[in-house]
């Protein structure tokens, strides 16, 4: 399984952006797919998951109402749609894919930075 994160970017406060893993391997579509952000000097914490049907997500309490977890009909593609984004969500994104819930990632894709200025 491959991982393939797009999407970050420079916004300002209040703004959105739409972050892409594009996953390839022949399991890839069976596990659940999730974010994990890393901003600096802190350490990597979970974002949001969902689960290889795309019918289960969940959410850090601080983006629940603000993000969107999707994915595509073929289950290839997991979107996070950022809205309303503030200054403390500016870090590294990875995607990643795993068992579900995804509290143990088996498989990461590169990091793509989100960068939120005022």
């Amino acid at each position: 399984v491959q991982l393939q994160a797009s999407g970050g970017g420079l916004v300002q406060v209040g703004g959105s952006v739409r972050l892409s893993c594009a996953g390839s391997g022949r399991t890839y579509s069976s596990y659940a797919v999730g974010w994990f952000s890393q901003a600096p000097g802190k350490e990597r914490e979970f974002v949001a998951a969902i689960d290889w049907r795309g019918t289960s997500t969940y959410y850090k309490d601080l983006v629940r109402g603000r993000f969107t977890i999707s994915r595509d009909h073929a289950g290839k593609t997991v979107y996070l749609q950022m809205n309303n984004l503030n200054s403390e969500d500016t870090a590294v994104y990875y995607c990643a894919a795993g068992a579900w819930p995804l509290r143990s990632p088996r498989y990461w894709g590169q990091g793509t930075q989100v960068t939120v200025s005022s």
